[in-house]
């Protein structure tokens, strides 16, 4: 039985990609007590509200987790917190560095807070491959909210919230990414690709919810889970979206790698391999030797690296040219 059912369960930027998709399918899977959906837009909130007017479990909570005060109202009763709220696109990162550090960072130290005083169970933050050796400032923004999530299991001492954090790369067909944009512009008849090289993981918010899933359930706390998900290379993405168009090779845009990683060689040490994901563990307080969370985890070998380009499965282009086929209705909108 999963700790989710029954439970009362709050999401940060509810509102967006992932908390459209964990919504549906978590009341579906768990029967939840409640979900309450804490985000900052009121217009985003008013057209994920017309899904739910005669679903007493979904309430919905205008808030901002820069706000401190504002958490603790909404953490009132809570048992379980996933926190999606962020600052994520690369260059509005760039150019509203205050911005991103304000929410990326300041506000995961206020949930932190507010989640170990309220007495919440256990919370489950949403990182990016980009927190793996960091070249822009989301990236670095979300390699420091990882951080101070993990410590957050020491911080709450006697208090018993326990945290742990989810990463996972390209989510296909979410708002913003690559394969809506790539859908709007064919009717130029050329995309422009930034680099032949590039290479990007895939993965389908469902998988996303249930990576969060298995955390909640797995979690002693301090762990990083990782997705086990195939790559895909930037010119077969266009290939599968619009195989009429030519591609333009544009260049690299500031702060964007050529290969996306998950896990770093200087994570190794304290990285284990399970069946459908990999498990980093913190190195403070020895809780990477520890048995409760190695669990049946196999040690990877040292120097081990988890990036798109040395990934051993990949996805061809007639596979997420049938994933498009089957899920247009969704894409770019949720």
């Amino acid at each position: 039985m999963s700790v989710l059912e029954g439970a009362t369960i709050l999401v940060t930027g509810g509102t967006g990609s992932f908390g459209n998709t964990f919504v549906p399918m978590t009341l579906a899977k768990y029967n939840p007590r409640k979900i309450i959906i804490l985000s900052r837009d009121e217009m985003k909130q008013w057209d994920m509200a017309k899904g739910y007017e005669n679903d007493p479990r979904v309430r919905f909570f205008i808030g901002d987790v820069r706000d401190r005060e504002r958490l603790y109202r909404a953490l009132d009763g809570v048992d379980y917190v996933v926190h999606a709220a962020a600052t994520k696109i690369v260059p509005t990162a760039e150019y509203n560095p205050f911005e991103c550090v304000k929410t990326n960072v300041i506000g995961a130290m206020n949930l932190i807070d507010a989640c170990i005083d309220k007495g919440v169970k256990r919370v489950v933050a949403l990182s990016t491959d980009k927190a793996s050796s960091p070249v822009n400032l989301y990236g670095a923004t979300k390699l420091t909210s990882d951080k101070l999530f993990v410590s957050g299991n020491a911080y709450s001492g006697e208090h018993g919230t326990q945290f742990a954090v989810v990463r996972y790369g390209n989510v296909m067909g979410s708002r913003g990414s690559v394969i809506p944009f790539f859908n709007s512009i064919r009717e130029r008849g050329e995309l422009p690709i930034t680099d032949d090289r590039m290479t990007r993981f895939m993965i389908t918010l469902e998988q996303g919810v249930e990576l969060v899933w298995k955390a909640f359930d797995d979690m002693i706390g301090g762990e990083i889970y990782v997705k086990k998900i195939p790559s895909m290379t930037i010119g077969d993405i266009g290939r599968a979206v619009a195989p009429e168009c030519r591609q333009k090779v544009v260049g690299v845009r500031p702060g964007e790698k050529i290969h996306e990683q998950m896990i770093g060689a200087e994570d190794s040490p304290y990285t284990f391999e399970y069946p459908e994901h990999y498990k980093i563990l913190p190195q403070i307080n020895d809780w990477a030797s520890s048995v409760e969370r190695i669990k049946d985890g196999k040690k990877v070998p040292d120097g081990f690296v988890y990036s798109s380009d040395n990934n051993t499965e990949w996805m061809s282009t007639e596979a997420l040219t049938a994933w498009i086929r089957e899920n247009t209705n969704k894409i770019g909108k949720i």
